[in-house]
């Protein structure tokens, strides 16, 4: 087995790694990674958090529950927008981290160290519950969607944001090409399984198990997320403090030496020069699968959703979502659809 396999099977193995485990150790990775976290990715992943409330229909006084919140991408524009925000997760430095954006804010928002398998919450407590590149690595996704589905009274909402396909990942791409110029046979993680963070990649899959927890009227809109790095050096920050498994493959798993880490970052720096072109930073894009479902009882949905709820799963042209809403100006980060308006899967 050459050490690239090797690599493949340690990322697909829960013995091995981790991550895929959700085992508590985990949480000690989380939170050594989230002072940098929340210096480099948190603030550019605000804008599409702002999406994907002003989707779920988000208004002022509803009570809204973030599972695996981070230091509060998805939270801190909830709260900017009236919501009274419980905000979740496993790593502690991350919860202080966000307490802290929020009180320099004045926002309402509480914290609770938790684990998102098993909420401790009563049924029907909140208006609507939302994950953030979160649930997405859970192990037990299933039940993680289901814990949310119950703690939402009947009428409210869930929303799923996950990564889309990995192949359109440009930042992972940007990363494989660099890690290339040392190790030419490495072609990034595994397919088959995939790690957990891309378990809900394929868009049908996020509707199937928005669907299997018990939602109606589901949809799963994906759309195009781009962020912005001026230098190669802060790609490599932004990736490096995104997720533990990074400095896993880079160094216990590949075993990189600081001179090939070195000729890393050299390479990424070459990249987005180029990417950039002559302008002040390089555009990476990526895809995102938005995943909204009601809890309905009968009509109930119907008279408690917003009407920029209703209108954006009407899918008509200018709807809630291409309006200028306050949820759209809650946070930075640049989005759009494409050319086709995105892609889209209902059930």
């Amino acid at each position: 087995m050459t050490r690239i396999d090797g690599l493949r099977a340690a990322l697909a193995d829960p013995r091995r790694n981790p991550a895929a485990r959700g085992e508590p150790d985990t949480r000690a990775a989380w939170d050594q990674i989230a002072p940098g976290y929340d210096r480099t990715n948190t603030p550019t992943q605000m804008r599409i958090a702002g999406e994907g409330l002003g989707n779920a229909g988000i208004r002022s006084g509803m009570r809204f529950l973030d599972v695996a919140a981070g230091s509060g991408a998805l939270s801190i524009p909830a709260a900017r927008l009236g919501a009274r925000v419980m905000a979740i997760d496993q790593s502690p430095v991350m919860l202080e981290l966000l307490a802290t954006r929020a009180r320099k804010e004045g926002l309402n928002v509480e914290t609770r160290v938790m684990d998102g398998h098993a909420l401790q919450f009563d049924d029907d407590t909140f208006d609507l519950a939302g994950s953030q590149f979160g649930v997405m690595l859970f192990p037990d996704v299933s039940r993680a969607i289901r814990e949310m589905v119950r703690v939402i009274k009947p009428g409210g909402r869930v929303l799923i944001h996950a990564y889309g396909d990995r192949h359109k990942i440009e930042f992972l791409s940007f990363l494989v090409a660099a890690v290339q110029s040392v190790r030419p046979d490495f072609d990034g993680p595994p397919a088959d399984p995939p790690p957990l963070e891309f378990q809900l990649a394929d868009p049908d899959r996020l509707r199937r198990e928005l669907s299997a927890a018990g939602l109606k009227d589901v949809k799963v809109e994906t759309l195009t997320e781009t962020t912005e790095h001026e230098t190669g050096e802060d790609l490599w920050e932004w990736l490096v403090w995104s997720n533990p498994i990074v400095e896993r493959i880079l160094r216990a798993m590949l075993n990189l030496t600081d001179d090939e880490r070195g000729v890393v970052r050299q390479t990424l720096d070459k990249l987005v020069r180029e990417r950039a072109s002559g302008t002040r930073a390089a555009g990476l894009t990526n895809p995102v699968n938005i995943g909204i479902g009601a809890k309905v009882t009968g009509l109930i949905a119907s008279s408690r959703c917003s009407a920029a709820a209703q209108q954006a799963f009407a899918g008509n042209e200018g709807t809630a979502r291409d309006q200028d809403t306050p949820a759209r100006r809650a946070a930075p980060s640049r989005l759009k659809r494409g050319a086709s308006g995105g892609t889209r899967s209902e059930a």
